[in-house]
């Protein structure tokens, strides 16, 4: 384990004084950059004012402010935010809300339906969505029923919706988790947006409930603030974490439609969403969120996601070609690219593409063969060439 002593904007500083290009965003939370000025003089502000209170019976500004935010700029059938502490709870939520919509109706429904290779956390009904047996086999006897699909392409997609019409005569499902556009644990596997919608549409048909995990891919990193605005059907409920406190303290929220909402709104209080945790809301975490909202929408972070973007696509056409690379793929600021040699997600040759990336200054977290970038937003030229090279250099060792 590498002691990390210190951190600002794309860079990461260990004990020793060595200095390393955060390439991943500290796992896609820090967008803005590390101990960015302008939101911890913001947080800093509101601890002199109030740290923390339980969101049960009470409320407060940060809170309010920042739902007031928010939904500005998620998708217009989006009314109604519940908040939590990270992002497999999210998903969690999300789950509960499809599960418990059709049991307060009326009409009970108890299969989810999600792709195959999807990655939507480690608590018990998001690893029951989650196909990456690798992190979740050891619990797999104890799942929620899920029925899977693959990701949509323009070969499959007319299967896709053959078997799903034969599903959704044959089975009760209640809704369906995606990551819309990338599967971020599954390598940044990237799927297709015309046969998402195409899939979304038939399910809504059917009143199975949208649910959208944009805990990777929201705000801003697609290059859209949320993946699902590539698409024309909407998500039910909406899962999100990590970025939206911009790294610097933990939080979730899970937003959902009017109707969804409707359906817990009741004088029977048993038709209520019990879920609560101890730090839901703080009023710290709502504030950083809040000021990585009001970055997310300036001139200056927008100007660089698009820097970010054109200069990844520069780096694809001289690497594109390269013998040694499989594949490449691009969506916003998120970059992949597969190495033409099978390998392990965790084995020898994967430590010795980190270590190289370590050793170069820059910190990459290969998955399996799949080397990809998600760097902060105000990652620079130079830093971005960093990556590059490093990249290029890892070429040269497998």
């Amino acid at each position: 384990m590498l002691p990390i002593v210190k951190a600002k904007g794309a860079l990461l500083y260990d004990d020793e004084g060595n200095e390393y290009v955060d390439g991943i965003s500290s796992w896609y939370t820090s967008v803005y950059g590390h101990c960015n000025d302008f939101i911890l003089d913001k947080v800093y502000a509101q601890m002199q004012q109030l740290d923390q209170v339980v969101f049960s019976g009470f409320t407060h500004e940060p809170a309010i402010e920042l739902s007031e935010e928010l939904i500005k700029i998620l998708p217009s059938n989006q009314q109604k935010l519940f908040f939590s502490d990270n992002g497999s709870t999210a998903v969690e939520i999300g789950i509960k809300m499809a599960l418990q919509y059709h049991f307060n109706t009326g009409k009970k429904r108890n299969i989810m339906l999600a792709f195959e290779d999807g990655f939507h956390g480690d608590t018990f009904g998001a690893m029951s969505v989650s196909g990456l047996s690798v992190y979740n086999g050891s619990f797999e006897d104890f799942f929620i029923d899920v029925e899977r699909i693959p990701v949509p392409t323009e070969e499959n997609i007319d299967d896709i919706l053959k078997k799903l019409k034969s599903l959704l005569q044959s089975k009760d499902i209640a809704g369906f988790v995606y990551e819309p556009l990338v599967q971020g644990a599954a390598a940044m596997k990237m799927h297709n947006a015309s046969g998402l919608n195409q899939i979304l549409a038939l399910l809504k048909q059917h009143n199975v409930l949208l649910v959208a995990d944009e805990v990777m891919t929201g705000f801003g990193k697609t290059g859209k603030f949320f993946a699902s605005d590539y698409m024309n059907i909407k998500p039910d409920i909406i899962c999100m974490s990590k970025a939206l406190t911009a790294g610097l303290l933990p939080m979730a929220v899970t937003s959902c439609t009017q109707r969804v909402y409707d359906a817990f709104y009741d004088d029977d209080i048993s038709k209520g969403l019990f879920h609560g945790h101890t730090y839901t809301a703080n009023p710290l975490a709502c504030t950083a969120a809040l000021s990585g909202l009001q970055l997310l929408q300036t001139t200056e972070i927008q100007d660089n996601i698009i820097r970010v973007i054109t200069s990844h696509q520069k780096f694809n056409e001289e690497i594109k070609n390269h013998p040694k690379v499989n594949n490449t793929r691009q969506l916003g600021v998120i970059y992949a690219l597969d190495l033409n040699i099978q390998m392990e997600r965790y084995g020898n040759l994967r430590d010795k593409l980190f270590k190289h990336f370590m050793d170069s200054g820059v910190f990459l977290r290969p998955l399996g063969n799949t080397i990809y970038i998600l760097a902060p937003y105000i990652t620079s030229d130079e830093q971005l060439q960093k990556i590059y090279k490093s990249i290029k250099g890892a070429l040269e060792i497998v």
